[in-house]
């Protein structure tokens, strides 16, 4: 890995520990239920989860009402 972080440049401390963390927020960003990205990485509580996640950059969803789905709009 560090020959591979040579060649490409990179000066930045990174581990492989750091891929982990690159991998899981990448999930999170593709819309990856959080639930299946805790399984994945092999973790027994969510809040070990959401560590790896906090510099993942994810839109913010908008929440409906299932009575708007009701009546279509016409």
């Amino acid at each position: 890995m560090r020959e591979a972080l040579k060649k490409a440049g990179i000066i930045k401390e990174v581990s492989l520990h750091t891929l982990r963390h690159s991998y899981a927020t990448h999930l999170l960003e593709e819309g990856v239920n959080i639930l299946l990205i805790k399984k994945l990485l092999g973790h027994a509580k969510i809040e070990t989860t959401m560590i790896s996640l906090h510099v993942a950059q994810c839109p913010i969803a908008s929440a409906h009402s299932p009575l708007d789905t009701l009546y279509p709009e016409k």
